[in-house]
């Protein structure tokens, strides 16, 4: 297995999806094509939910049509149902996502429905999608513990996983939702989706609630991960689990990386410059570790991971 890391920016939507107030779809379009420049090739760019739900998203349409893409860039979009597919596919998505859970709760809190009915709203989806070459990414939230039941079984998990491979995911992406994972509960975890989903397939997603994100990736490279989602400035939180904050910072996960070694393909002076240019629009310090180091230092382009 390569040693090279894929990295999968989520900071555009699973970044901006909570945040208080509208934000330009100008701001936004000014970001996705930021982030590409760091080198960054795949970059979450909006969902195609309702904006009843999620209003931050409700000039997605708006933002696929307009969005200036880059060669050997990706820009997969979220839907959560065949007709926001269909409004994704008809603005200019040619990859999209679609979320499960898990948690028996956590699903009928998030889209109102069960485990089972979620995911057999997905099959008109997958059909439509591999009649028209459209790659589909199955994301599942609370895949340690859930805010309304607690700890969540890994088999629970791997059973979720399993189907969503079945129908023709082509990666599985395991979401920390709330942040509470620890690297030990985190590895039965990724052992019992391993037995039955091919480890090549899956991608970890883990929000920094309480400071394990990094330790996690770490973990999960070891056991033989090698695709992580991540948020520039560790931007985000879930609407539906009061609390959680975002995901991984993409600044913190490069830095590791680069200290381990690894190829992540991002310049990390570049990113962190893109961080610091959203949070000055949005009016708040970076969440990163990493870019308040580098920023507090003057924007050194001498530090290097594990020393200076």
């Amino acid at each position: 297995m390569s040693d090279a890391v894929r990295v999968v920016e989520v900071g555009p939507r699973d970044g901006l999806q909570n945040e208080p107030g509208s934000i330009a779809t100008a701001t936004k379009l000014e970001l996705i094509d930021r982030l590409a420049a760091t080198g960054l090739r795949e970059i979450e760019a909006t969902a195609f939910v309702s904006p009843k739900w999620v209003p931050q998203m409700a000039d997605h349409s708006r933002l696929m049509r307009r969005l200036p893409r880059r060669p050997g860039v990706r820009y997969p979009v979220l839907v959560p149902n065949l007709r926001g597919y269909d409004a994704a596919v008809s603005a200019g998505a040619t990859e999209v996502a679609v979320f499960a859970a898990a948690s028996e709760a956590f699903s009928r809190r998030n889209i109102n429905c069960s485990i089972d009915e979620s995911i057999d709203r997905f099959a008109p989806v997958f059909e439509a999608a591999a009649r028209q070459g459209v790659r589909v990414r199955g994301h599942i939230s609370c895949v340690v513990a859930c805010p309304y039941e607690g700890a969540v079984a890994p088999q629970r998990v791997a059973q979720v996983a399993s189907r969503l491979h079945e129908m023709g995911s082509c990666e599985i992406t395991l979401g920390d939702t709330i942040g509470v994972a620890t690297p030990l509960p985190l590895l039965r975890m990724l052992e019992a989706v391993a037995a039955r989903v091919p480890i090549e397939r899956l991608t970890g997603h883990y929000h920094d609630t309480w400071g394990m994100a990094a330790a996690n990736v770490y973990a999960s490279y070891e056991f033989g991960i090698r695709s992580f989602d991540a948020s520039v400035a560790g931007l985000g939180g879930c609407p539906y689990a009061k609390g959680a904050t975002g995901n991984v910072a993409t600044e913190d996960l490069v830095y590791l990386f680069d200290g381990l070694g690894v190829s992540t393909g991002v310049e990390l002076a570049a990113l962190v410059e893109v961080a610091a240019w959203i949070c000055a629009r949005l009016g708040r310090a970076p969440a990163s570790r990493v870019a308040r180091a580098w920023l507090a230092r003057g924007g050194a382009a001498t530090v290097k991971p594990g020393g200076t």
